[in-house]
Order: structure tokens, then sequence, then C-alpha cells
């Protein structure tokens, strides 16, 4: 096991174009990392950098302390699972899981019996003597990191492994990679672009954007203390709800509702409190059917009309509209990169309620909002507005 460091690491194309920027990253030895972000962000050729599948522009590579920039990928000790399984179809399950080490020249015993025990760990025992087109995804995905973990590395580096599985399969087998990282503690880099994956896989995630870095901690910490517009929308599902609004004095003017200011955004805007101009981030649980909630509980109630209702089982999602200024929503997402946004209906609410809610659409039904839980971004560059 080893630690990764990447210090100032940028990989720049011969046509000029730079895919990762000066990324800087400390991996602590054993630690899960993710590296999550949309498609295009440089995530990926992060993950070939470390695997000494991309030159390195600019910038250092450590691994186990000692610089690796200039090492073969086999001299790295370092294993790989890809999006693709790339199993040899000719090779039964042990043979796939063992060809490295044959490669190696270990000896026979050894490969053997490194194969049963990555077998056991995985359940893989009783498909050893089975080809790849006689298992299913979620088995052949199993066999690719078997393969990986016979090898004992250093360092597992995943890209994107499960996206090839169906969504219940995923769900089970992203269960299953939680539990092997876990109990073989070996430092792992996991790329994705399902939010979801980065969420509950890993110890800490890191948030890319155009091959930039925006913000590294734990999954909590990306949820409750985004850096900017960008980390808060993509991090989040349904992602957060954004709204242009006006600070008065002690008071955040909402399209739907006046919300009191909290004692951190009073600290946080300082002086500069006297018809200034923000977007406010809401988080679809900050909002409740105000039926459900105590008349002594804190917070602000509004009345709106629900144009949409979608029933989870265990939750409900509500929709709304909030007229507000567009423009100024769409030019700061534009510019923080959330195009999904800038090119959707920004008035459009959503917000998460308990199921036990009697909300229907077409209702005019009274909602209440936690302002204590209420973000603020500059208009102009995206950046929050820290406490």
């Amino acid at each position: 096991m080893a630690d990764i460091v990447l210090d100032h690491v940028t990989k720049r194309y011969g046509d000029g174009f730079e895919a990762v920027k000066g990324m800087s990253l400390e991996i602590k030895d054993g630690e899960f990392m993710i590296l999550v972000g949309p498609s295009g962000c440089g995530k990926s050729t992060a993950l070939s950098m470390i695997a000494g599948l991309e030159d390195i522009s600019e910038g250092e590579l450590k691994i186990g302390g000692e610089v690796v920039n200039d090492l073969a990928p086999k001299d790295r000790d370092i294993a790989m699972v890809f999006q693709s399984y790339a199993l040899y179809p000719h090779m039964t399950v042990r043979e796939n899981m063992g060809f490295a080490l044959k490669l190696a020249k270990v000896p026979q015993e050894e490969i053997d019996r490194k194969v049963e025990e990555a077998a056991k760990t995985l359940d893989l025992t009783e498909h050893l003597d089975r080809r790849p087109a006689n298992l299913s995804g979620g088995q052949r995905q199993r066999v690719a990191m078997g393969r990986a973990i016979v090898r004992d590395p250093k360092a597992f580096l995943m890209d994107e492994p499960l996206s090839n599985l169906d969504a219940k399969l995923r769900v089970q087998t992203r269960t299953e990679v939680s539990k092997l990282q876990s109990r073989l503690g070996t430092t792992t880099v996991y790329v994705t672009h399902d939010q979801t994956e980065a969420m509950t896989l890993g110890d800490r995630v890191a948030v890319m954007r155009a091959g930039e870095l925006q913000q590294v901690g734990t999954p909590q910490e990306l949820y409750n203390e985004p850096v900017n517009l960008f980390v808060a929308g993509f991090i989040g599902s349904p992602s957060m709800n954004f709204t242009a609004a006006t600070v008065e004095g002690d008071t955040v003017k909402l399209p739907f509702v006046d919300a009191p200011l909290s004692e951190n955004l009073k600290q946080a805007l300082g002086e500069n409190r006297g018809d200034r101009k923000v977007i406010a981030g809401l988080r679809p649980g900050d909002f409740e059917d105000a039926e459900l909630i105590g008349a002594d509980e804190d917070g602000v109630r509004f009345d709106t009309e629900i144009d949409l209702v979608e029933s989870m089982g265990s939750e409900l999602f509500a929709y709304f509209t909030a007229e507000h200024d567009e423009a100024t929503v769409e030019k700061a997402a534009s510019s923080a990169g959330l195009a999904e946004l800038a090119g959707g209906d920004t008035s459009q609410m959503v917000a998460r309620l308990d199921a036990a809610s009697k909300i229907k659409r077409g209702d005019r039904a009274k909602l209440w909002l936690d302002p204590a839980r209420i973000i603020l971004f500059e208009p102009e560059s995206g950046e929050r507005i820290h406490p």
C-alpha cells in the first residue's frame, strides 16, 4: 500500500489543449478517493497519468514517496480495473485472474493460492473453471477485480468499472466494491461521472470541471459546504434549486417568500447587506409540507401552486414555479459550467417531502422552508459567499 501525491500535475496535448491543469491532490495510504465530474472534465486523464498510460506534461507524481513520472506502468506496482472487463475470452476465470502472475513467473502453487483466496473474497469459487462468456456482467466485473487483487499492488485504479452494468446490478456491485476496499485497505482511486456512486463509495471525493479541481472533501462536506455553484449543482439528487434573490438588511428576499438570514450569512455578508443581488441555493430536502411541521418549528411558510408530484414510495418530489430573474441565474450557471441548468427552466423548483404528505398536483399548497439551510452565491463568479 502507498500514498499517491499529485503536485501541480498538468497534461497538455500537442495542439495546446490542457486536459488537466495544475492538479494538486494528496491521496492517503489506504484511502478510497473518488474522482468525479461530467464527461470531458479530465478525471480519466488524471487516472491515466497515475497509471503511466499518459505522460505528464508538468508537475510531479509520487507513489509511496517515490517520484514515478518516468517509470513505465509495469514498474509502478498499480493494478487497473477498466470500464470494459478486458477479459481473455479463451481463458477460464482461474486463468484470467492468475495471468499477470504467470507473466511475472510466480510459482504455480503461489498463483493457485492467491487466485483461490481472491475468488473466495469475491464469491467466485464455483465459477473458476468457467469462461467469461458463461458469466453475467456483474460476475465478469468481479473477475476483473480479482485479477487486480491477486497482484497485491500498492494501489487500485478503477475507471468507471460499473458503468456497463444495469441499474440494479450496479447498486449491488457498488456495495461489494465498497466492502472489498474496506477489507483490503488498499489505496484506491475510482473514476466516475455518477455522483451517486461518488457520494456512497468514497472516503473523500474530488470534484473536477474542465481539467481543474473544484473541491475535495468528504461526501457530507461537498453536500453541505459546496465552494461554488458548480459543486452545489453537481452534488446531490435531485440537484440544488437556484434562484435569483436580494439581500435587504437581515432578510433574503426569495421569489416566493422572505426568509431571515442565518447568523453565519450575516457574518459572511458583513455590512454589505443593503439591496445586494445574490443567487440563493436551496436543497430539495430543505423544504417540507407545512402541514407536517409543528407551529413552533423555526422556519418560513409560503403558499404555492404545485405543478407536479412524483411519488418515490418513501418520499415525494413536489415541483413548483418561482418567477425570478432567470437571466441572472442562467448567466451565472453558464459561467460555472452548469450547462444543463443554463439551458433549462431555472424557475422550476423541486421540494422533497415526507411520504405522509397529502399534497397533489394542481393543489394550492403551503410549504415550509428551513432558512438556516440557504446557501448564497455571487452572481458574477458563482463562488459561494462563505461564513
